[in-house]
């Protein structure tokens, strides 16, 4: 874990290798990914077939290509009555706020007499990725469908891998809830390729979205233009901005939340009180030893874990803004006035009582939001990403004459004669 000072004279240099450090799939993944890509594409199901017996160890015409709806069903109503009550609880606020998301189109006619708008539409078919290597998350499949449902989306297709073909029934429970029209036992950058480009069994989709490993991260990133994708996602990573007044044990259990994702994963902490630094440093050592993900959240916490002591937060403020983390919590007494600072993050937890993991779950805003500094440029999932807007124009004769020529002279100006013609010919 590193410590940082912004009161020592090398600060920038370290801050700047902790903003660039790269922990994002290499050149080698790149290069594999390419060749199962080729593959899938050349030889469809027998290609994702022999992929699923080497990468998951199991035999898919014995155990299963496709889940039947009716099993899914049957999960989500053999749950504990607790565990659905807090599934269904989740999907309700999930639907709930992406509802608010939907778009309107627009049809007007200006004062050219020129009618013009846009029309808002899903897409025919989408995939949605949900893990099923390192754990199995329901909660992934709640926030990649129901945004897709709530758009219109007709088709809606899971891929999730199933390890020597087994498969939490978590995942197919909330497959159930969500609406999910098809569930295949297949994973890896593979899943994506015959989503993207269609086999004998599994047609193609338009948009894939869900989290998944380097491998499928690097997958959706080469055969986006083939199909939509919502981002390429990194590891997992949260910055949390908080005073002397928390529970250092709090902080602590936030920080461990990501660190527990994977090795990679990312946690940092800014803090102006250097005391407080040191007991969240020493909760950390003393939550880490107690976890079922003990060996994971190790790993993530000694390489990529950081404590930054500021002078202030007026001076963390623009430091936070630089690493655009996917999530930052702002801990102190008066959290909006920190949030009104921030340009760059993919979702905000405001307050001593909002821990990201909220977010994760019941909260309702998505939590498929972009990482690797991609907050700068991009935003976290939602209905706009399973839909598309086509404009529309309409004009009559006179409009035509009142805006036609000036199309016209443009047209001559860029040398496109036909162009030109095209508008001629109707203005006589």
């Amino acid at each position: 874990m590193i410590r940082l000072s912004t009161a020592t004279p090398d600060f920038a240099s370290a801050f700047a290798a902790l903003v660039n450090a790269r922990r994002e799939a290499d050149a080698d993944v790149a290069r594999d990914v390419s060749a199962i890509i080729a593959r899938v594409r050349d030889e469809g199901d027998a290609a994702v077939g022999a992929l699923t017996l080497q990468f998951d160890r199991h035999d898919l015409d014995r155990s299963g290509w496709r889940i039947d709806l009716a099993d899914c069903r049957t999960a989500y109503e053999a749950l504990d009555p607790t565990l659905r009550a807090a599934l269904d609880l989740a999907a309700q606020r999930i639907t709930t706020y992406h509802q608010k998301q939907r778009p309107e189109g627009s049809d007007t006619t200006d004062s050219a007499g020129v009618r013009l708008g846009a029309r808002w539409s899903a897409v025919e078919a989408a995939g949605v990725y949900v893990p099923g290597g390192r754990a199995a998350y329901p909660s992934s499949v709640l926030m990649n469908a129901i945004p897709a449902k709530v758009a219109g989306v007709d088709r809606l297709v899971m891929v999730t891998p199933t390890p020597r073909g087994e498969i939490n029934p978590l995942v197919l429970a909330a497959a159930h809830l969500a609406g999910v029209d098809e569930v295949w036992r297949v994973g890896g950058a593979q899943a994506v390729a015959a989503l993207a480009y269609g086999t004998d069994r599994i047609r193609p989709v338009d948009v894939i979205t869900g989290p998944g490993n380097a491998w499928v991260a690097e997958a959706k990133r080469q055969l986006y233009g083939v199909v939509g994708i919502d981002m390429v996602a990194g590891p997992s990573e949260i910055v949390v901005v908080a005073d002397g007044q928390n529970n250092p044990e709090w902080i602590a259990a936030d920080l461990l939340s990501q660190s527990e994702h994977d090795p990679t994963s990312q946690s940092i902490l800014f803090t102006d009180d250097e005391g407080f630094a040191d007991r969240v440093a020493a909760a950390v050592e003393a939550q880490v030893a107690t976890l079922a993900t003990a060996k994971v959240a190790r790993a993530a916490w000694d390489a990529n874990g950081a404590i930054i002591l500021v002078r202030d937060f007026a001076e963390a403020m623009p430091l936070v803004d630089r690493l655009a983390a996917e999530h930052l919590e702002l801990a102190v007494g008066d959290p909006q006035s920190l949030f009104d600072q921030v340009r760059h993050a993919g979702s905000v937890f405001l307050g001593r009582h909002t821990p990201e993991a909220v977010g994760d779950y019941v909260a309702g805003p998505n939590h498929v939001l972009p990482t690797g500094r991609r907050a700068r440029f991009s935003s976290g999932l939602s209905v706009l990403d399973f839909m598309k807007r086509t404009s529309f124009l309409q004009l009559d004769p006179a409009s035509l004459a009142a805006i036609g020529p000036a199309a016209l002279a443009l047209a001559e100006a860029e040398g496109l004669p036909a162009h030109a013609r095209s508008v001629a010919l109707r203005l006589g």
